[in-house]
């Protein structure tokens, strides 16, 4: 779609390029959100891939995503971590199609807060924490866990003029055992719930719930606990309130084939 208010596209060489946040400007990175709906509010875009960034890093803590990753790139990427087996399943998760997967950006997937968003629910379930250029300056930049980063739908903590930078996936999440559930009202609808669990080297189990939800929610134990203990705490954590509501699914049955699918990982990693 044409963005019929915007007179200014940016291509920052360096991070001194960019401007400083406004309510008539937006960061671009693949745009496939941006451009498909109208965007009357926006005068400016900052077009973030012209820095340059480099797609996947590995460091010695683990795995850099840069923001402007691709979900192809993401999809694609091999390792012998075992993981990394969830980059596929979860870009699957999007059902889009191989053109918006060269174009669509983990960077952005993640910040448009979506509940359905695939990108959060895989980079929360592996512990991801974001690398924000603070739009206050260098000395203001901060991280931040992505499971705290999406506070709503369409909604994060992200202030005016910070952009996120990359994502940070540590070593013990990449070096998990993993499984995963992404249930629908159809064999290709929109995912209604996505549920990622991990048992870590050290036995902590870590569940995230996402999709049905409002916001991602992440639930942790030492071990594997019993079906009446995640029954609990499933219960505990997530209130009525909490589950999400639209014509892809009503509250009630997202949260039974949440628990369910909790369940069933459950089961997969005992």
């Amino acid at each position: 779609m044409d963005l019929g208010t915007v007179d200014d596209i940016l291509l920052p060489g360096s991070r001194a390029d960019l401007p400083p946040g406004r309510a008539d400007t937006a960061v671009l990175a693949g745009g496939t959100w941006l451009f498909s709906e109208k965007q009357d509010h926006l005068a400016t875009l900052v077009d973030v891939t012209a820095l340059g960034w480099e797609p996947l890093t590995v460091t010695e803590t683990g795995l850099e995503i840069a923001a402007t990753c691709t979900i192809e790139t993401l999809a694609r990427y091999t390792s012998p971590w075992p993981a990394t087996a969830l980059f596929p399943r979860c870009a699957a998760a999007l059902l889009a199609s191989f053109k918006i997967w060269k174009t669509a950006t983990v960077g952005g997937n993640i910040a448009l807060a979506l509940p359905a968003g695939a990108m959060i629910s895989l980079t929360a379930a592996l512990d991801g924490v974001g690398q924000v250029w603070s739009g206050d300056g260098p000395d203001h930049d901060y991280r931040i866990a992505i499971a705290d980063l999406i506070t709503g739908p369409h909604a994060n903590a992200l202030r005016p003029g910070d952009v996120l930078r990359s994502i940070d996936i540590p070593l013990h999440a990449l070096q998990s055992r993993t499984a995963m559930r992404k249930l629908a009202l159809s064999p290709l609808g929109r995912s209604a719930a996505l549920v990622i669990g991990r048992v870590d080297d050290g036995g902590e189990f870590v569940l995230t719930v996402s999709a049905s939800t409002v916001r991602p929610f992440v639930l942790r134990f030492p071990g594997l606990p019993t079906a009446d203990e995640l029954d609990d705490a499933l219960a505990a954590t997530i209130g009525p309130q909490h589950w999400y509501d639209d014509p892809h699914g009503a509250p009630d049955w997202r949260r039974h084939i949440s628990c369910t699918a909790a369940q069933q990982i459950r089961e997969e990693l005992s």
